[in-house]
């Protein structure tokens, strides 16, 4: 595989990141809830909404850089809230790492890696 020509897994995780996390921070945003001046719960789940954009830009162009973390934390965060969520978020970050990792994407992810700051 040529490795420059991104995996079909990389865009459509990318796009459904770039989804979830738009739709997410709108969402939560018109919440009138989740901005509670005595609490700071809408401003974490905006903050984690607009990672999960941003997880989703970035790997389009072979960047990679938090995608595992955004859903790992997923899988944290909803393992406080139930065994329900855990165990889905637990599978949506297999498949994530399936997408991520298998073959045509880690030859794509290595063919396009972050260079170091030049001095």
């Amino acid at each position: 595989m040529d490795g420059n020509k991104r995996p079909l897994s990389v865009t459509i995780l990318g796009c459904v990141y770039i989804l979830v996390g738009s739709v997410g921070f709108v969402r939560h945003f018109s919440d009138p809830y989740s901005w509670d001046p005595t609490r700071f719960d809408g401003l974490w789940i905006e903050l984690f909404e607009v990672v999960a954009a941003l997880s989703g830009v970035f790997m389009l162009p072979g960047r990679n850089w938090s995608a595992m973390a955004w859903i790992g934390f997923q899988v944290v965060v909803g393992s406080l809230h139930s065994l329900e969520r855990f165990v889905i978020h637990s599978l949506f970050l297999v498949l994530i790492a399936w997408g991520l990792f298998g073959r045509p994407a880690s030859q794509y992810f290595r063919a396009n890696p972050i260079e170091p700051a030049r001095r």
